[in-house]
């Protein structure tokens, strides 16, 4: 049955390009055009107005489907908008940090089974209002409500006295990384834990750094940190 509704769609859009290969080649007029391709007059003449306003384009049959190519139903529209804005995709177990076209991509394939395309995810994301915006990056342990009295009352008095003897503000930290450290994941059999061979002889790299209010950024890599390190960095 769908081969004959194909097969028919098909002699439809060769018989348009029939009758407008004839009419624009002047062999006739539309009357006999309609006698000629067994077809109403009517239909002949919307062919051939058609075609004089948007071209050959409109002579090819049109493609069915779900509305702008969309191939997720409303449900799962709304399901996938609900996890965007509640979790991020490491949550979901997804190897991206940020919610990215790709990442939604796959949420799609993995949740439903669907497969689009990047650039339908990002229709997705425009018809849904979401943007592409850099995020805040808040620690676990942070305390919203000592940040805010911070920021409120003790931040502004620093930044007083730093106006008042010429000063800038810096904020800093001290961070280390190891060279036996494995960001990554590897398959292996369920149960069994993968071995990375290392040469036993693993390195350490420490750095303090600041930066300014105003962006300015200072560094230094250390040893280790202690209190005497930390006055040679303020003295640099």
């Amino acid at each position: 049955m769908a081969n004959t509704k194909r097969k028919n769609k098909d002699a439809q859009e060769e018989t348009r390009f029939r009758i407008v290969d004839y009419l624009k080649n002047k062999r006739g007029t539309q009357k006999q055009a309609a006698e000629i391709f067994s077809v109403s007059e009517r239909s002949v003449n919307k062919t051939w107005n058609k075609y004089k306003k948007e071209g050959k384009r409109s002579l090819l049959n049109k493609k069915r489907g779900v509305k702008g190519g969309k191939k997720i139903t409303g449900q799962q529209a709304a399901e996938v908008r609900r996890l965007i804005k509640d979790k991020m995709p490491d949550q979901l177990k997804l190897a991206f940090g940020l919610w990215t076209r790709a990442a939604v991509q796959q949420l799609i394939e993995q949740k439903y089974g669907v497969v689009l395309s990047v650039k339908q995810v990002g229709r997705y994301l425009k018809s849904w209002g979401y943007t592409p915006q850099k995020p805040i990056r808040k620690a676990f342990e942070q305390k919203p409500e000592q940040v805010k009295q911070w920021l409120e009352k003790e931040y502004p008095a620093i930044k007083k006295r730093a106006t008042k003897e010429k000063g800038t503000i810096y904020f800093g930290d001290e961070t280390g990384m190891r060279s036996d450290h494995q960001a990554g994941r590897s398959y292996s059999p369920k149960g069994k834990t993968p071995v990375v061979k290392s040469t036993g002889q693993r390195f350490s790299l420490n750095m303090i750094s600041a930066i300014s209010n105003k962006g300015h950024l200072q560094f230094m890599l250390i040893e280790k940190f202690n209190g005497d390190v930390f006055i040679d960095f303020c003295n640099e």
